[in-house]
């Protein structure tokens, strides 16, 4: 392990920002493999919410925060055939994780009607030495 990020959002506030914004508020956070997951299932927010959660603990393992040239759908959570869900990095994201020795990232994921986290654990790039 080399980086860990853990993350927690509140479920009602992402249902307002849906609301208030809507399918163009969804289409700059989530890809649309994500939006096909999630839209559309039982407990829908519960999940966007997880996805959410997770895009922000990937950033903290990151250590960069939403900035240089960074856009939410560089990371993408995708669910495994089990279920699992996986983290993809694309863009500036994929970038600054190879930068860092960066190579898989583990993630869970747990949601209640009010709130989900997310927990991300950075596993070292087995190509690269040293630090």
């Amino acid at each position: 392990m080399i980086a860990h990020g853990v993350d927690m959002v509140e479920c009602e506030r992402l249902r307002q920002a849906i609301e208030r914004h809507g399918r163009r508020f969804l289409e700059r956070i989530f890809t649309p493999a994500e939006l096909e997951y999630c839209l559309g299932r039982k407990r829908e927010t519960e999940h966007l919410a997880g996805r959410f959660a997770a895009k922000e603990a990937v950033l903290k393992v990151l250590g960069t925060g939403w900035r240089n040239g960074i856009n939410w759908t560089d990371v993408e959570v995708r669910n495994e055939p089990s279920g699992q869900p996986r983290v993809r990095l694309a863009g500036r994201c994929l970038e600054i994780a190879q930068q860092r020795g960066l190579g898989q990232f583990a993630v869970s994921i747990s949601h209640i009607p009010t709130h989900a986290i997310a927990s991300v654990v950075a596993l070292a790039d087995s190509g690269r030495q040293g630090g």
